[in-house]
């Protein structure tokens, strides 16, 4: 079993205490790693590190700073194999998953470093007449990244990427359910020789992580995970009045129209509701039809997701893969026995498989109420909830009479339709005639409980900075 140390200016740094997080693949339930788990005083230490070496990292140019990254981007696709193979152990996606969503991660790094030439400020006219305002962006200082399990490659380079590139610096903290990739991608950051304390990844427990959050050179927090876990966010925050960024949860709605294609709109959902068991918080998790295509809907959307079976995709890449936990499988299971219990009809799925490991099969209910659980809360897994709605202005009614508001999804083939729900709908996304899927160039932001502030593009980007207004008289 592979031991995994903390990575704090460049080195790998075990324990004194032997204290350690074991790491368990999700597709058997046997342990597969241990990661040393930090101690306060090593959170600290790094918190300390990152803050020395951000006064020389925030005084390099922008360019400089881009061809680092782009250095990192070599290092992540050279490295993809070992970082691949590390993040499918621990999360029971396909090897082939594991290794794109690498790639995709060195993308995104690239992405970011070709914006060292576009940060730009602002001159703004003064009052008097010799006179002129200065609007300059500039980084933060250190930045307490908090990674979760579902994706957790791609979305530590989604946060760390655009940090360093606006001067930050970075302690991460990657989720205790999948830490190993994230230090594969610590190998990859000394192997692009990324100055020493600039990237600091660290193991630990949730009173460590706390502890990491409030110390004093801590200026940023971002965060992608539940809406509990945002609230922490933000009782850390008050220590330093941190900066925040909150990716939260998401019930993202699928609203069908009579005249949107059945077969790609059933097709498309059940591949977004069952992709990596539906760990996505844009994941479709309740689909509005109109009434009459409600029935037919119901039937295709049956019998895609009863092509998707559970699996380890270790030797099975073509089927579903596992929940991360026993804990979450039960969850999700009695969300669903709950539903049942209050009217809802099971059409498919709804069983706790027997065997190894933390699988659950693809579940479809109708007949659900508005104000139902499985309606309103987040299940996280692999389950749809189907209600019919009597025309598109009550669909948009019921998307929007919710608690979340992350990512929404239309099938209609009428632009009327779509530019209403494109001003009206109550999320930070819209998706016409097709799911999520987060272009990077583009703005992921939640409006409600899915979320503050946001990440990817211009506007992510510019999420790591803050202003400094010069007023300039001559």
């Amino acid at each position: 079993m592979q031991t995994y140390c903390n990575f704090i200016g460049n080195r790998f740094v075990g324990n004194t205490d032997g204290e350690v997080i074991i790491v368990r693949n999700p597709a058997t339930g046997e342990p597969v790693a241990q990661a040393a788990c930090a101690s306060p005083q090593v959170a600290v230490d790094a918190v300390n590190m990152a803050a020395k070496a951000q006064q020389a990292w925030r005084n390099l140019s922008a360019v400089e700073r881009g061809a680092h990254l782009q250095k990192l981007a070599d290092a992540l696709i050279a490295q993809a194999p070992s970082i691949g193979a590390a993040l499918a152990l621990e999360s029971g996606k396909s090897l082939q998953d594991a290794v794109n969503e690498t790639r995709y991660a060195a993308e995104i790094t690239r992405y970011h470093a070709e914006w060292a030439r576009r940060i730009e400020g602002e001159i703004i006219p003064g009052d008097n007449p010799e006179e002129n305002l200065l609007l300059h962006r500039a980084p933060i200082g250190v930045v307490a990244c908090l990674i979760p399990f579902n994706f957790p490659v791609y979305t530590l380079l989604r946060k760390i990427a655009p940090a360093l590139i606006t001067g930050n610096t970075v302690v991460v903290r990657p989720s205790n359910h999948t830490p190993c990739s994230a230090f594969e991608i610590a190998q990859a950051i000394g192997i692009a020789g990324l100055p020493a304390g600039v990237v600091n990844i660290l193991a630990m427990s949730h009173a460590t992580a706390a502890m990491l959050c409030t110390q004093a050179p801590v200026g940023m927090i971002t965060l992608t995970g539940s809406v509990n876990a945002g609230r922490q966010v933000l009782e850390y925050a008050k220590a330093n009045i941190a900066k925040i960024s909150l990716e939260l949860g998401g019930k993202t709605p699928a609203i069908v129209a009579s005249d949107a294609n059945l077969e790609q709109a059933a097709r498309e959902i059940a591949a977004s509701g069952t992709t990596h068991c539906g760990q996505l918080c844009t994941a479709v998790e309740r689909v509005y039809a109109e009434r009459s295509v409600h029935a037919p809907l119901l039937a295709l959307l049956k019998k895609e997701l009863a092509a998707y079976q559970p699996g380890n995709r270790a030797m099975h890449p073509e089927c579903m893969g596992p929940l991360i936990s026993d804990a979450a499988r039960h969850r999700v299971h009695g969300m669903v026995e709950r539903a049942v219990a209050a009217g809802a009809t099971l059409e498919l799925g709804g069983v706790l498989p027997p065997g190894p490991g933390y699988f659950y099969p693809p579940t479809l209910l109708s007949n659900c109420r508005q104000d139902a659980e499985i309606v309103q809360e987040e299940v996280f897994g692999p389950v749809l909830c189907m209600l019919p709605c009597d025309g598109m202005e009550h669909a948009l009614e019921m998307a929007n009479d919710h608690q979340f508001g992350l990512s929404s999804v239309l099938y209609t083939e009428n632009y009327r339709t779509a530019m209403r729900f494109a001003n009206r709908i109550e999320a930070g996304e819209l998706y016409v005639n097709r799911t999520p899927a987060d272009p990077y160039q583009g703005y992921h932001a939640g409006w409600k409980r899915s979320g503050l502030g946001g990440d990817d593009g211009k506007h992510g980007m510019l999420e790591f900075t803050q202003t400094r207004l010069v007023v300039m008289k001559y």
